[in-house]
């Protein structure tokens, strides 16, 4: 029996991998609109969440959601430790773009009060306080959901110069129609569409996550060089290869 669930967990893997190559191959010179609508209304049609940090690109992929399926379902992993910006920034968001199916998702009380009962997780051992306060919440979550929709882009870091656009952790599949885009072209939509910006971008923050762990950056930084400056962390771990795990 064993065997046979390994041979079967190899076989989805396999046809999870191949369809995600073939949907970059030909979504790649497709629009970000178009690479959405296509994921939402044809490929995974009441199997897909949009992922969205409320942080300095937030809005585009938001506003792009709101024209194509407002009820989508867009997960916020609140950490408790988001500035008090964000949430006045989500809120705003929300609202102006009538969004209607917010998620707001938290660290399980039980798991927060044995692995993090001083509140200094962050601080003695970054990366387990990322996974009691996304990386699981989303995974219990999207026990429900197929694909997920990342606003993640190619020119943000070393780390994400080869993303393509549709990718298969094993068990999700994860659609990244901002892949191409640069700095410049959410600048652009961000004024043909009247966005408003998030309120610390001003203050030098071009990537914000929770106030613990997040820096302004120095021009000509990497914009992602403020998360978690000082320490060999880059990612928070919901975007590591491993995500979804190998179930079937």
């Amino acid at each position: 029996m064993t065997i046979l669930i390994d041979i079967l967990k190899d076989q989805k893997r396999t046809l999870g991998a191949l369809r995600a190559e073939a949907l970059s191959d030909v979504w790649e010179h497709l629009t970000a609109q178009d690479i959405l609508r296509k994921a939402i209304t044809e490929q995974f049609i009441g199997d897909i969440t949009l992922s969205s940090s409320f942080g300095a690109d937030s809005a585009v992929l938001l506003h792009m959601v709101s024209q194509i399926e407002p009820n989508l379902p867009v997960i916020f992993l609140d950490t408790d430790r988001h500035f008090f910006q964000t949430i006045q920034y989500r809120d705003e968001l929300v609202a102006r773009l009538g969004l209607t199916n917010l998620v707001n998702l938290k660290a399980d009380p039980a798991e927060a009060a044995v692995e993090d009962d001083k509140n200094t997780l962050w601080r003695t051992q970054p990366n387990q306080c990322c996974d009691l306060r996304k990386v699981r919440p989303l995974n219990r979550f999207m026990e429900g959901f197929g694909a997920w929709i990342s606003g993640r882009k190619r020119h943000q870091s070393a780390t994400r110069t080869s993303l393509p656009i549709v990718e298969f952790g094993g068990k999700h599949f994860k659609v990244n129609p901002l892949a191409t885009w640069t700095a410049a072209d959410v600048e652009a939509y961000f004024v043909n569409h009247d966005l408003p910006a998030h309120p610390l971008v001003d203050q030098g923050f071009p990537s914000i996550g929770c106030f613990t762990c997040t820096k302004p950056v120095a021009a000509g930084e990497d914009a992602r060089s403020g998360r978690w400056a000082g320490t060999e962390k880059v990612e928070c771990g919901i975007h590591n290869p491993i995500y979804g795990g190998d179930g079937i």
